[in-house]
């Protein structure tokens, strides 16, 4: 009697010139995963590490209008492109390759040939941490990274209304299944607060809370629907860089703390 072959185990490749590799991830479009991102990458930068930071976003790059940059990579032999720097931060992004309103019609395999690309052919040098903002839902991108690279962990961003946390519930069931550690879940748009002090929830209460206890996973903590926390990012200078001791920069300092114990 045969016996069946020993399931496939994926060579993970990590990204050369970074200590860490760390996915924010969320599952579903429109939660301001790419926000949170960027700003947390820049809340890690404020207590002491090197950053550089991938817009894995193939179809919707976001990090060109959040950083406020657009110029071309350069390529000293034509293979490996040199990380473009903002703000001390090295950032690399398919929208630096393409015009802004350029709509990227491809198919599945171009969209893993240009994430390997991005991975393995971007000259990062001496950074401690690569901060990769992926995009939404469970598809080529996820798998290539969860399968193929390094991945030292991942956090996943999410608004607290029941909608939203169904595919969050995928994702953190992806993660699992492909070995990839989730570091913590993020309450966004968690409340907006009023001229008169109070606190509204929107989208509903602590279901982000609710579904990281339910699936084991630590909660990072909430963040204010601000309208400083907007304005930054359409100026392309983000808050938690522009202004780091406003009172949602101060959130993702408490973030970016509970994150670097994580990091030994």
């Amino acid at each position: 009697m045969s016996q069946k072959p020993p399931p496939k185990q994926f060579i993970k490749t990590p990204i050369n010139g970074t200590k860490f590799t760390l996915l924010v991830s969320s599952a579903k479009g429109g939660v301001g995963k790419s926000t949170v991102a960027v700003n947390l990458a820049f809340a890690l930068q404020n207590i002491g590490f090197k950053i550089g930071i991938l817009d894995a976003d193939v179809y919707g790059p976001s990090l060109p209008k959040l950083i406020n940059l657009n110029e071309k990579p350069k390529s000293e032999d034509g293979k490996a492109m040199i990380p473009i720097e903002r703000y001390n931060a090295q950032c690399m992004s398919m929208g630096f390759l393409v015009d802004e309103q350029t709509p990227m019609i491809w198919r599945g395999p171009m969209v893993i040939s240009a994430i390997k690309t991005m991975t393995q052919k971007v000259l990062w040098k001496d950074r401690d941490v690569i901060i990769i903002d992926m995009p939404p839902g469970t598809g080529d991108t996820q798998l290539t990274f969860a399968q193929e690279v390094k991945v030292d962990g991942a956090i996943i961003v999410s608004t607290p209304q029941d909608l939203a946390l169904l595919d969050v519930k995928r994702g953190i069931q992806m993660f699992d299944k492909t070995g990839v550690k989730i570091l913590g879940l993020i309450d966004n748009m968690s409340y907006f607060k009023g001229d008169d002090g109070k606190e509204y929830k929107i989208f509903g209460e602590s279901g982000v809370e609710k579904t990281a206890k339910e699936f084991d996973k630590e909660f990072l903590g909430n963040l204010p629907i601000h309208q400083d926390l907007r304005k930054s990012a359409d100026d392309g200078k983000p808050l938690t860089h522009s202004n780091p001791n406003h009172e949602v920069s101060k959130l993702f300092k408490v973030m970016a703390e509970k994150i670097k114990q994580s990091f030994h």
